[in-house]
């Protein structure tokens, strides 16, 4: 049965509502972005460009490196816009946007979040680089699936260890593609990510609001499950590891320390570690 025009809403042109994107303009290999300026410092590493556009924080290029087609596209920030960024990724290349159909067969993208992060511990320095085995939701995004994500002992072992406060939220663990995982060397450090649903209170800072977990940051540093730690925080990879998978797609966190909460420091120059987060990552999926 076709998808109403209420479930599926396409723009005049046949795109897809949010990010404008029709399925030509769409490679196997997506480098999602949150910052819509950084497209253009992954795009800039090109050899050409077919396609651009831009709807609200969307910015999305497609071109080659050599033989390669990539898209790269920027999602804003958090998991309520991944939301939005993996349903509309997955009805490019799984639903007839004409007769609003599925398709028989499905389609499965490369999808590589290429983002900043927080480090929790002091074994990670500032501007290292990070792929994110698995991911702790606290943002809520996958409770409103059915889906394969995980409410494991760690997950439980997680809200007990956070203590008064941690009912907010039901967490969720995902995993990431061990197939992008492994592509990557070992100047990659391997790691637990969490991701919160914001900056401030969601991130143990307190402004002029009380953040509802006490000592937050301290809670996530000292958790141990079997040996196992969480390793950074940001505010999207759970999302699209627990969307992408329920889709059917593989997907890769790949995380800059730009601060680290251990020992207070922040990144220099986070602009010229970026670029090179960037050059790294493009030189591992192109190479």
């Amino acid at each position: 049965m076709p998808l109403l025009g209420s479930e599926l809403i396409l723009n005049p042109d046949g795109s897809v509502y949010h990010l404008h994107l029709r399925p030509e303009h769409l490679a196997d290999t997506v480098i999602t972005v949150g910052d819509p300026d950084r497209v253009q410092e992954v795009s800039k590493y090109f050899d050409s460009i077919e396609f651009s556009t831009s709807k609200r924080e969307f910015v999305t290029h497609t071109g080659r490196i050599g033989n390669k087609r990539l898209t790269v596209l920027s999602t804003g920030i958090g998991t309520d816009n991944i939301d939005i960024v993996l349903n509309e990724l997955d009805a490019l290349v799984n639903i007839n946007l004409e007769t609003r159909e599925l398709y028989d067969r499905t389609r499965s993208l490369d999808i590589i979040r290429v983002g900043t992060s927080g480090g929790l511990h002091e074994f990670l320095g500032i501007d290292s680089l990070l792929v994110s085995e698995h991911a702790i939701g606290m943002d809520g995004l996958m409770n409103f699936y059915h889906s394969e994500a995980n409410y494991s002992a760690m997950v439980e072992g997680l809200v007990s260890h956070l203590g008064a406060g941690a009912d907010i939220v039901r967490p969720y663990m995902t995993e990431g593609s061990q197939e992008l995982i492994n592509l990557f060397d070992d100047s990659f450090h391997r790691g637990i990510t969490v991701t919160c649903t914001g900056f401030y209170g969601p991130q143990g800072r307190q402004l002029r609001l009380r953040p509802a977990i006490d000592n937050f940051i301290p809670k996530l540093q000292s958790f141990n499950h079997e040996g196992k730690v969480l390793t950074n925080f940001e505010m999207e990879t759970a999302g699209i590891y627990g969307m992408g998978s329920a889709l059917g797609h593989k997907c890769l966190s790949v995380n800059l320390i730009v601060a680290n909460r251990a020992t207070g420091q922040f990144s220099s120059d986070p602009g010229k570690a970026t670029d090179m987060m960037i050059q790294k990552v493009l030189g591992t999926i192109t190479g």
